[in-house]
């Protein structure tokens, strides 16, 4: 006769979401994507109850609207998600707070307190063509920092949000040393990390090592794996994250790297309340596809303790 197993260890710090994502949903409109309330139904139904809004547009902008229809399905929004330049300096401010404006705007209508802000890619997101250089000029580094630091202060002040930066594929904050030289040059009261474990990986970088170097610093976890098998051939290659994505690199987990079980873990010991939420990078796809994956997914993330 067996020992029954332990029950994994109870992660209340932890608060598990999903988001338009892991839905295939990219672009606020889209032929290729699922209609937002089919979403909406479904990331309910597979057991969620916080999600992003995803990209601006995609959701209803009408707060009013949007309260009843997640209200309705008993679901709470966790964070906006914004874009950004601010590597290109000064000029690019104006354009830039016109965009993050609208997007805290309905954030905070909805009583969310983080903004997701993604650098923009060094390719182009539709094309996967390369549009600027993949390595910043030591400028470019001061004015990305700065920038980030006064998106922040404007950001808490007018808002009342917090920004937490997402390190992401094929932008100039990828991997380990562009992540420790961001978080190294910018103020800790001011900007946090949306720590991605999909990306990280697929950037080369380890995010228990992160959460345990950096653990003051992480303000929000991105839940997601890669295909080990994929990701080599990816690197390899060169391949762009738009097609990697069609090939399939973002996998469902407990079916790639890394362990989330140990990140979840590393997590929990930080001793703060951190939303994690599911990720999965697959635009585009069949419509019919994520539902089945977010339920499973949800169950294997309850089997792990969140």
């Amino acid at each position: 006769m067996t020992a029954a197993a332990s029950p994994a260890p109870a992660l209340d710090r932890i608060r598990v979401g999903s988001a338009p994502d892991s839905w295939g949903v990219w672009f606020p409109d889209d032929s290729q994507q699922v209609p937002w309330q089919r979403f909406l139904d479904e990331v309910a139904e597979a057991g969620y109850e916080w999600i992003e809004l995803g990209p601006y547009g995609y959701l209803p902008t009408d707060p009013a609207r949007l309260t009843e229809e997640i209200t309705r399905r008993n679901l709470t929004v966790s964070a906006g998600t914004i874009f950004t330049s601010l590597h290109r300096g000064p000029d690019v401010w104006d354009a830039t707070w016109e965009h993050v404006s609208q997007v805290a705007e309905l954030t905070r209508a909805m009583n969310a307190k983080h903004l997701v802000v993604i650098p923009s890619f060094w390719r182009d997101d539709k094309t996967a063509e390369i549009i600027e250089p993949a390595e910043l000029t030591a400028e470019q580094w001061r004015h990305l920092s700065t920038g980030m630091e006064r998106l922040g202060r404007e950001v808490r002040e007018r808002f009342g949000l917090d920004i937490v930066v997402h390190p992401h594929a094929d932008t100039h904050i990828d991997g380990e040393e562009n992540v420790a030289r961001f978080l190294d040059a910018t103020d800790s009261d001011l900007v946090n990390l949306c720590l991605d474990t999909g990306h990280y990986a697929y950037c080369g970088g380890d995010s228990v090592k992160l959460i345990e170097t950096y653990g003051e610093r992480i303000g929000y976890l991105h839940l997601k794996q890669v295909d080990p098998e994929i990701l080599s051939d990816v690197v390899k290659n060169g391949v762009p994250f738009g097609p990697a994505v069609k090939r399939g690199v973002m996998c469902e987990p407990p079916k790639g790297v890394p362990e989330l079980e140990p990140v979840l873990a590393a997590a929990q010991k930080l001793d703060v309340d951190l939303f994690a939420i599911v990720e999965q990078d697959m635009y585009p796809c069949p419509p019919d596809q994520p539902f089945p994956i977010a339920q499973r997914t949800r169950r294997f993330l309850r089997s792990c303790g969140a």
